[in-house]
């Protein structure tokens, strides 16, 4: 027969109050610190919701960690609610007093004993009256983080997540919810940027996505993924990839992975778009040898910086697309003279090309005229999209000369009337370097409003 271990003090003290919520609310100002955590275990195992209430706004430790009880004690709603009702008091609080201490609430695994783990427990002591705090002058407050791991799936509603939600969005700016592990089943894409939308991306270092998904969902979900700068791991199971196309949007984590990409093909690709990603020559490199690039109609770099790269690779993926290539969009690499000079024989070879567009790149006015008389007897191309060259510029600040860019626009007509291609349009397009937007040459000026008079 074991020995009977008599109750410890403390324990005897949680026990007490537990029976009498009204003065356990009132005694928290006097609790000692080292009470609050088994106090905290019992109330909401025993569902005393308005001392778990009191407990949070009292709460004394930076974090409050609410996973593990949780996945012990299968809480009901209403007491879930009431642990975020009780943040909810503390952030409505006009001015916080110097003893708040609570930063983070943590529904992940932490555990409630890990609260006094990092140190040995100090002797237990009263703390101060809440009134008898010193309080400053109101100032910009750092905001209380949520931490939680997301399974989002179809079906009936998470009520605890959607009342967590819910609070979030109340206190935009004053809650974050911060998500590690974030996995998605089956849902409907409105339904999961809704969500989203009201998570701190960063955050997100574990990412499942179990969804029957076509390629362009994938990328619908994409500017999502952009954002996810602390990703570590990512798993993209069934979904479906149309073999004939890929767009690859505002990826951050691409940069020398794209070749782990590209041996995910198994057919020849019609379509291919890297928009707004960060590459290196190697990924340059493994694209251009790819087997499943020669069949290409449609590639498009837009925003893909190409400046310090070798114009070798970018010249062997046009030339083994070159039979095939019916657009092409190399908008905002900055590719300098020399890279454009060097691609020119590779671009004269594709014989199905109809559309070109390079805006954004500082070339010179030399290789513009170079560019047409190579490109001039590509009977198919119709529509060339350019930038203004750099002789068209007023300033080092991107102000343009309309009088040159005028006389550029007539002298290319005159060049094609002359090459018995007068159909073949040839237009600018430039950004503004005060708002941004863009201003088209064809074959009048089409201005931003910063070029108009006041």
């Amino acid at each position: 027969m074991g020995i009977w271990a008599p109750p410890r003090l403390l324990e005897l003290a949680g026990q007490s109050l537990l029976r009498n919520e009204a003065l356990s609310v009132t005694a928290l100002e006097e609790l000692p610190t080292e009470l609050f955590p088994p106090l905290f275990t019992a109330a909401f195992a025993g569902r005393h919701n308005e001392i778990l209430k009191a407990m949070v706004q009292a709460w004394p430790f930076p974090c409050l960690p609410l996973g593990a009880l949780m996945k012990e004690h299968q809480p009901r709603l209403e007491t879930f609610q009431a642990a975020l009702d009780g943040l909810d008091v503390l952030l409505a609080q006009e001015i916080r007093s110097r003893w708040w201490k609570l930063q983070v609430l943590d529904f992940t695994r932490a555990s409630m004993c890990s609260m006094l783990e990092p140190e040995a427990a100090p002797p237990v002591r009263k703390r101060r009256r809440v009134e008898d705090a010193k309080v400053g002058p109101k100032q910009p407050w750092a905001p209380v983080e949520v931490l939680i791991d997301l399974c989002l799936k179809e079906g009936t509603p998470d009520q605890s997540l959607t009342y967590l939600l819910k609070k979030v969005k109340q206190r935009r700016g004053l809650l974050q919810l911060c998500c590690q592990k974030l996995k998605i089943f089956a849902m409907p894409m409105h339904n999961i940027k809704k969500i989203l939308k009201m998570v701190q991306l960063e955050s997100v270092q574990d990412l499942e996505v179990n969804c029957m998904w076509k390629l362009a969902t994938l990328g619908r979900f994409a500017p999502h993924l952009g954002q996810m700068g602390s990703l570590r791991r990512l798993l993209l199971s069934h979904i479906h990839l149309t073999p004939q196309e890929l767009y690859l949007d505002s990826i951050s984590f691409l940069e020398g992975r794209l070749d782990q990409v590209l041996r995910c093909l198994k057919m020849p690709l019609e379509t291919l778009s890297i928009t707004n990603c960060l590459i290196s020559e190697s990924d340059l490199m493994h694209l251009s040898r790819c087997l499943s690039i020669s069949q290409l109609k449609d590639l498009g770099l837009n925003g893909v910086n190409l400046t310090s790269m070798s114009s070798r690779p970018l010249q062997v993926l046009i030339e083994r697309a070159s039979a095939t290539l019916q657009d092409l969009d190399l908008d905002e690499c900055g590719i300098m003279d020399s890279q454009f000079s060097a691609l020119l024989p590779a671009l004269r070879c594709c014989s199905q090309l109809t559309t070109f567009s390079f805006c954004g790149n500082p070339i010179s006015m030399a290789v513009l005229e170079s560019l047409l008389h190579h490109m001039v007897g590509l009977s198919k191309l119709s529509h060339v999209l350019y930038p203004a060259p750099l002789e068209s510029y007023e300033d080092v600040r991107g102000t343009l000369h309309l009088g040159c860019l005028a006389q550029l626009h007539t002298w290319l007509k005159q060049m094609l009337q002359e090459s018995g291609r007068p159909g073949m349009v040839w237009f600018s397009a430039n950004p503004c370097p005060h708002c941004g937007d863009w201003t088209f040459y064809d074959p009048e000026p089409i201005l931003c409003p910063c070029y108009m008079p006041v």
